[in-house]
């Protein structure tokens, strides 16, 4: 069925290019947006046009941010030697709802899927390991065997520094905030792989505890069990299973 208006109907179309979003779906929205005050509708316009020309990623943690590098980048109250991998950034959301995590993380964009032509080249692999080596060769000790040039002479006839100017003093950059500092100075000690507990996430968790544990690292995943308020006897064999392996002390 085809709305009389093609204008209606081409905006169907587009809803339903969404995941998720089938043509019921399709026709709804677009009969709520008929109903929607124009300057409702022009903000909705204006926030996804926004999205496509403001949001970028960081190049340190290739989350989705308005700069880069990102807040939990660039932020000193979090801890960088703590990684967590996550596939999607909306996994970074979830997991900052917890309140629980304060350290860095990393967004792959997908996981490992053959049947789907997805490798690894396909994700920000690359990306994490150059994070980890990065990271090691700053926090690597310096040479303090050199020697030093001791003997040469100091250059008596150098001018002497002019007095700064105060008007070019206050065009300077201004110093970084204290909650602020460059991203990645500490080795990055624990790598928390938390992707989807299926066959695709399997793929990438034993990919890259294969790629990353050479490195010194130590790579963990998360746990996989019962959840919170769940009936045992509503829960399938594997979940069970991962379960009784990972119980813990009461």
């Amino acid at each position: 069925m085809q709305y009389t208006s093609e204008s209606v109907e081409t905006l169907v179309e587009q809803f339903a290019q969404l995941p998720s979003v089938g043509r019921k779906t399709a026709r709804r929205l677009a009969a709520y947006v008929l109903k929607m005050p124009r300057e409702n509708v022009e903000a909705l316009a204006d926030a996804l046009i926004g999205v496509k020309d403001e949001v970028q990623r960081c190049s340190v943690c290739c989350n989705v941010a308005d700069q880069d590098p990102c807040a939990i980048c660039r932020s000193a109250r979090r801890d960088h030697a703590v990684i967590c991998v996550v596939e999607e950034p909306s996994d970074v959301q979830a997991i900052e709802s917890t309140g629980e995590f304060r350290g860095a993380y990393h967004v792959l964009g997908g996981a490992i899927s053959p049947l789907d032509g997805v490798g690894p080249d396909d994700l920000h692999i690359r990306e994490l390991v150059r994070r980890v080596e990065r990271a090691e060769d700053e926090d690597a000790p310096e040479d303090k065997d050199a020697p030093e040039d001791k003997d040469a002479p100091e250059d008596k006839d150098a001018p002497e520094t002019a007095p700064e100017d105060s008007a070019a003093a206050d065009e300077r950059p201004s110093a970084p905030l204290a909650d602020e500092s460059p991203a990645e100075q500490e080795a990055v000690q624990e790598i928390i792989l938390a992707v989807n507990p299926n066959v695709e996430g399997d793929t990438t968790a034993y990919y890259l505890s294969q790629l990353l544990e050479p490195l010194g690292v130590s790579v963990t995943r998360i746990a996989r069990g019962l959840p919170i308020g769940g009936d045992l006897e509503y829960a399938d064999e594997a979940t069970l299973a991962r379960a009784l392996e990972g119980r813990g002390s009461v």
